[in-house]
């Protein structure tokens, strides 16, 4: 069987003997690397107690900032001030961002991006299991704008619901009792 990007991943997160973080932070290589983005985060979330965290990063290099935090509560300000969280909340279809200085406030707040992330074209991908929202994987790059093929949107799509499963077992792992992951 011929390896191809999606293949790759797969495989990456389907390794049995391999811990949920571990899995989720080779996934978030391949994807970064795939796509030729400067970071790529996985935000995961805990539905039943409504909350989250930017829980992994991948990061071309050390001078990408960093976005990692810690549990926090996903109603409030986030709500109010992030409209592609709220779309993501709302179980809609991922979001693909060009220039986030040519986004609307319809699709997303860009003084909230840029205080927050700093990115200038990203995609916000959100990984749900009927109406719930468990994580957003969302790559991006820095300084310039950039646009998202047809073959990149589809590799998103298809490689999205991969992420599931070992979304739900790292939450369920960094539960009180269990390891936080």
């Amino acid at each position: 069987m011929t390896s191809t990007p999606l293949s790759d991943l797969e495989t990456a997160l389907q390794n049995a003997s391999t811990l949920p973080a571990e899995a989720l932070q080779r996934a978030l290589e391949l994807v970064g690397q795939h796509l030729r983005a400067d970071r790529c985060f996985l935000y995961v979330r805990d539905p039943a107690q409504g909350r989250g965290r930017i829980a992994l990063v991948w990061r071309l290099d050390e001078a990408v900032p960093d976005p990692r935090h810690d549990w926090q509560a996903d109603t409030g300000d986030l709500l109010k001030e992030d409209p592609l969280f709220r779309a993501a909340l709302a179980a809609q279809p991922s979001v693909f961002v060009d220039d986030v200085t040519e986004a609307g406030p319809d699709v997303l707040n860009q003084k909230f991006e840029r205080r927050t992330f700093g990115h200038r074209a990203l995609v916000h991908a959100h990984i749900t299991e009927g109406e719930q929202l468990w994580g957003i994987l969302q790559p991006c790059v820095f300084g310039h704008p950039r646009h998202w093929t047809a073959a990149e949107r589809e590799y998103v799509e298809e490689a999205v619901p991969l992420f599931l499963p070992v979304v739900q077992r790292y939450v369920e792992a960094g539960k009180p009792d269990g390891e936080d992951g």
